[in-house]
């Protein structure tokens, strides 16, 4: 028996559990399905094109609506290691806008408007750069500039600036418009993941259990009270219970499911999988988000991009000045540059966000080029109005759930990513620009016409990895936790993750879910 049980060592059950084990009169356990964060290519930052497509990732196939002319079922991965997506992902600290927050809010999200989590974000940070009203220095979360940036990106934004972008040297003041470099969760040429902000410096605790290998199968009810877990540890199942509460971390996608196999879900849904109600809460696993991405790849003129950093020799070179240094190549996140602007006009803020990406085939599904020298432009719409769901296709957890994202349902999605692929073609078309350009590998240059970019995008656009809303904030019918994260009509469970999230916000979500975490610690302690 302990006093609190985190489901997920993710960005935020990581961050939850180690302020919570703050208190040394609590005793915290932390369940996490993937191993510990021991792989040494976790803390390299230039490292993420092995973290990106590795055994550390879980699988999830999804299914694409019939304008996606797919011959296969393409997969979405989650991160299955200590720390989630933290650990293996870009990096790249991105809050969205404050009008994000203020929309949570009026919708129902009392106690989320920007004023409200601002100082959580602040809390959780340590920025090697800024220290204002918006930036917090002292916090766990190593926040910097990476370290070294490839000439590359430097082009790239002159390319941008010469379109048209005005250069922002800070993407979180409030107002993300126009070109620059991102910072990142890197201090000192090395990753700072959740898992290294928020346990590491916990380890000496013996009030905190992190149980990793170790799969949350069912959440175990009395009533309507959550009294505990059935886990299984190598082949072997297990319960535990909680005094105080149970916190279910376990992402966008698990965290639905979790709910929905234990019996808390849309209760005719559930009768059909043959599982128990518990109780009928119909907005489980709906309002599905995501960001959508499209990858254009260029072919260089020669070797001006991370790509020759693959051959040995070079390789050589880069970690030994990581390794004497903690700087070069490998200390960047090889997505040092990037911009907002506008798909669609008439928003109020940036709904187009850009990724210049230094090297070709770094991401999972991302062509390479026949020459070996190439770069990639990324771009996605970042306020969806496409809404999808997650529902059960068995009663346990060893069953993978039915995916649905319905990635442009609504035709205002696809609109803004053909105007975000005209913007970043012509950026690339740049003077400055031209003479790094071979030519454009994907799509190929005979793709021209806005309706031939609105098929490429139908075709070839892949899920961005931030699966958020399907277990939403709120006091409506279809919310699933209240503002203060409480399952609704459930005693002692609550819900801390990307799930909660009333609408995707406009940007990397990472920091989200950390602030999430930190601003639901605090309610628990406040209220303990």
């Amino acid at each position: 028996m302990v006093d609190y049980i985190v489901v997920g060592g993710g960005s935020t059950g990581c961050t939850v559990a180690g302020r919570l084990s703050e208190d040394s009169s609590t005793q915290v356990v932390l369940f996490e399905e993937g191993p510990r964060d021991l792989n040494p290519y976790i803390h390299i930052p230039g490292a993420y094109y092995k973290t990106a497509q590795g055994d550390l990732l879980k699988r999830y196939q999804w299914e694409p609506t019939r304008s996606q002319s797919r011959t296969e079922l393409p997969t979405m991965v989650q991160a299955k290691v200590l720390g989630g997506g933290s650990s293996v992902n870009a990096m790249i600290y991105i809050r969205g806008v404050p009008e994000d927050y203020d929309g949570w809010a009026e919708k129902g999200a009392v106690g989320w408007s920007y004023q409200d989590v601002l100082p959580f974000f602040k809390k959780a940070e340590n920025n090697d750069t800024f220290s204002n009203e918006v930036h917090g220095t002292g916090g766990p979360l190593g926040v910097s500039y990476p370290p070294y940036i490839h000439p590359l990106s430097r082009v790239w934004l002159q390319a941008c600036q010469a379109y048209g972008l005005p250069y922002n040297p800070d993407f979180n003041s409030g107002k993300p418009e126009g070109c620059g470099f991102y910072q990142i969760t890197s201090i000192n040429g090395v990753r700072s993941s959740a898992a290294a902000a928020y346990l590491r410096p916990a380890r000496g605790r013996k009030n905190l259990s992190v149980r990793t290998g170790c799969k949350v199968e069912k959440i175990i009810f009395e009533g309507n009270v959550a009294k505990g877990v059935v886990y299984s540890e190598k082949g072997v199942r297990k319960e535990l219970y909680a005094n105080r509460e149970i916190i279910i971390s376990a992402g966008a996608i698990a965290t639905p499911q979790l709910l929905m196999v234990s019996g808390v879900g849309p209760a005719g849904h559930l009768e059909r999988q043959g599982v128990s109600v518990v109780k009928d809460l119909p907005g489980v696993g709906q309002n599905l988000q995501d960001h959508i991405e499209i990858s254009m790849v260029y072919e260089l003129t020669g070797p001006h991009s991370y790509d020759k950093y693959k051959k040995p020799l070079w390789k050589a070179a880069a970690g030994l000045q990581y390794g004497l240094f903690r700087n070069g190549p490998a200390a960047s996140n090889l997505i040092e540059a990037g911009a907002f602007w506008w798909g669609q006009k008439e928003e109020a803020t940036p709904d187009i966000q850009y990724f210049m990406v230094v090297g070709a085939g770094i991401e999972e599904g991302v062509d390479s080029v026949p020459g070996g020298n190439g770069c990639t432009i990324n771009f996605g719409q970042i306020r969806p109005r496409s809404r999808g769901f997650v529902e059960l296709n068995g009663r346990s957890m060893d069953q993978p759930p039915r995916i649905v994202p319905n990635y442009f349902a609504d035709p205002y999605d696809l609109e803004a990513l053909v105007e975000g692929f005209c913007i970043a073609d012509q950026i690339m078309e740049q003077s400055v620009f031209k003479p790094y350009i071979a030519r454009r590998h994907v799509p190929s240059p005979q793709v021209k016409s806005r309706g031939e970019i609105a098929r490429f995008c139908e075709e070839i656009a892949h899920a961005a990895l931030h699966p958020s809303g399907t277990c939403r904030m709120g006091t409506d019918e279809m919310a699933v936790v209240s503002p203060e994260l409480r399952v609704h009509g459930i005693e002692r469970l609550r819900v801390a993750d990307a799930s909660i999230m009333p609408t995707l916000v406009s940007g990397n979500p990472n920091s989200v879910c950390i602030m999430i975490g930190e601003k639901l610690a605090d309610m628990i302690r406040r209220n303990s």
